[in-house]
This record gives C-alpha cells, structure tokens and sequence, in this order.
C-alpha cells in the first residue's frame, strides 16, 4: 500500500476500491452539466483531481469493463499513464464504440486507476541485435492459429 497525496475540487470524488480485491481504483467524472458522447465521438472528461505521485510510480488509467461491454465507452491511448511529475487536473480520454448516444453526469464513475511502480531504460545505440526465432516478424506473424 502507498500513500498518493490527492487535490480533488470541491465536490470531486477521491478514487474508491469498490472490493477487498480490486487493483482498480474507481474514478468519477467532475462535470458542471451532462456530457453527451455520440457514436465515434472522443472527449476529454475531467475528474476534478490533481495528484502528487511519488517517484517510481505512475498511475494507469484504464477502463472500466462495464462501460466497454453495455456500452462502448472506452479510454483511448489505454492505459493512460499519469507521471510523478504531473500536478495538473486529470482528464480521462473517452470514446464511444457503441451504437447510441451515451451521457455522461457528474459523479459517474468513468475509468479505474491502477497504481503501478515504473522500470526505467537505459536505453543504448548498437550495431547490430542477436538473432530471435521471431526476428522482425510485425503484426500477425506468429498467426491467429495455433
């Protein structure tokens, strides 16, 4: 467990573990009036929360599965990653998949936060890289059959 000191505007509601198990966080939309997404449609929603996250963490943002499967909403470049050195409000990328228009109120819990400790590079040039099985084999490669 670790501490991440949070700023939330008044009214915005902190993240809440909803079980004893979840490794999600959930976070609620902060909005002054509804938000209507229309099929295709992406927008940045805010949460009302800035965040000190301490160093070697990062928080992911991620959908939540109930949104996605009853009704298309999703977080685009997911998971999102909030750095330690980010103070600014969070705002959660969405989109919708699905076939109907979808709103979006004040207090809908919209995504989850992952808290997650981060592994830097060090990255370096080569001349040249060893030899895999796979080799530079891109997308579908491997192919969709086993």
């Amino acid at each position: 467990m670790i501490t991440i000191p949070c700023k939330a505007l008044n009214g915005a509601k902190l993240p809440i573990y909803k079980t004893e198990g979840a490794a999600g966080a959930d976070v609620c939309a902060f909005i002054a009036a509804p938000v209507m997404l229309v099929p295709g449609e992406i927008k940045m929603i805010p949460t009302g929360l800035s965040f000190q996250i301490p160093s070697g963490y990062e928080i992911q943002v991620r959908p939540r599965s109930g949104l996605a499967a009853k009704n298309g909403i999703t977080c685009l470049n997911a998971p999102g990653t909030i750095d330690s050195d980010y103070r600014g409000e969070v705002q959660v990328i969405l989109i919708n998949l699905g076939k109907e228009n979808f709103t979006i109120s004040c207090g809908d819990r919209i995504a989850q936060f992952v808290v997650a400790p981060v592994t830097r590079g060090i990255f370096v040039s080569v001349a040249g890289l060893e030899e895999s099985d796979r080799g530079a084999g891109g997308f579908g490669s491997t192919g969709v059959k086993t």
